[in-house]
């Protein structure tokens, strides 16, 4: 998908210094920006990778999984 946006001439330039650095097409390192952005703020995905976390941590061990639940319940959120 093609998109125009509109960024700082300061953002621009170090986004072509660390695409010239990486050797990574200016396109790309946006895209990736924008995935990590996703990824780190939006809450269900958030959400959705601590329970595959959980879930691969857990398995199988429930003394693990019981430990975990036991520290998650005494934590404040």
């Amino acid at each position: 998908m093609k998109t125009a946006i509109s960024v700082p001439d300061d953002v621009f330039a170090e986004a072509e210094r660390l695409a010239k650095r990486l050797r990574k097409p200016r396109s790309k390192l946006y895209s990736d920006a924008i995935a990590e952005y996703v990824s780190r703020h939006d809450p269900d995905l958030v959400t959705a990778k601590l329970n595959e976390v959980w879930g691969r941590a857990t398995a199988g061990d429930e003394f693990v999984g019981t430990a975990a639940r036991r520290v998650l319940e005494r934590t404040d959120w």
